[in-house]
């Protein structure tokens, strides 16, 4: 890659619009990326959780769906867990 290459994919991600937390749907890799934790590691640990939120799931044509979580849940679930 170039550097010409990587100051336009650099200028094109400061540019591109950033979505409020407080309406924000993460995925399990945004999930892990905030938590530090590995994607391994989220899914097969953190996101069974009874006390971690639940998923809104957008079905497609198919009938699929790929678990989708509330940023601002996921955020307060987190600071839950800090200790006193």
């Amino acid at each position: 890659m170039t550097d010409q290459e990587i100051l336009k994919a650099i200028l094109q991600k400061l540019t591109e619009r950033s979505i409020p937390i407080e309406v924000d749907l993460w995925d399990t890799e945004h999930i892990a990326a905030y938590l530090k934790y590995s994607y391994s590691t989220v899914r097969d640990k953190i996101l069974p959780l009874s006390s971690f939120p639940k998923p809104i799931r957008i079905r497609t044509a198919n009938g699929t769906g790929l678990p989708l979580y509330k940023a601002r849940e996921v955020i307060q679930w987190a600071e839950s867990l800090q200790e006193k």
